[in-house]
Parts: C-alpha cells; sequence; structure tokens
C-alpha cells in the first residue's frame, strides 16, 4: 500500500465518499432498508455523520441539512418520490439484525 501525506489521504477519501453519495443519489431504487439489512448504514447514517464530522469542526450543521447534502434534495421531497413501503419481510430483517 502507498504511503500518501496527510493531505492526499484527506483528497482520495474526500473523492470515495462524493462518489458514493452520487452513487446512492443515482440508486433510487435502493431503499434505506435494505441498506440497514445488508450493510449496517443508510443515507440518514451518513447524514448523522456528516452532521456530527461539521459540530466536531465547530460548524452549524443540522440534521436536516446534511440529509439535503446526502439525498441532494429536502428528505421529504426524496421521500415522496422514492421512499416505499417496508415489507414485512424487510422489516422482519431489521428488527433481527444487530446493533450498535
Amino acid at each position: 500500500m502507498e504511503n500518501f501525506d496527510a493531505k492526499t489521504k484527506t483528497e482520495l477519501e474526500a473523492a470515495a465518499f462524493r462518489t458514493l453519495v452520487s452513487h446512492l443519489r443515482e440508486r433510487t431504487d435502493v431503499q434505506n432498508i435494505d441498506l440497514m439489512n445488508l450493510a449496517g448504514f443508510c443515507r440518514n447514517c451518513l447524514s448523522k455523520w456528516y452532521t456530527a464530522a461539521a459540530k466536531e469542526k465547530g460548524l452549524d450543521l443540522d440534521y436536516e441539512g446534511a440529509r439535503e447534502m446526502i439525498y441532494g434534495m429536502p428528505y421529504d421531497e426524496w421521500k415522496s418520490k422514492h421512499q416505499k413501503e417496508a415489507s414485512a419481510e424487510q422489516l422482519s430483517a431489521f428488527k433481527s439484525a444487530p446493533k450498535d
């Protein structure tokens, strides 16, 4: 593995994060509950992590603002356009999944 300086490492991590967010914006067919069931995180988790990172830097970013940055639109708009009702199977998998 290459040893990168801290600035380059941060730039690469930021680029990977932007690509992940872009991918999730394009894949509106992938529901948050599916992400939670398969990977243990979802778009809302990313929003919470983004908010926490901003607060660590002393920046004023609330959860809804972070959600808009992750979803690419206000959450309520994304939800009405793309979120489907969770199936019984999805809910059952979510309830039985390991929690932090």
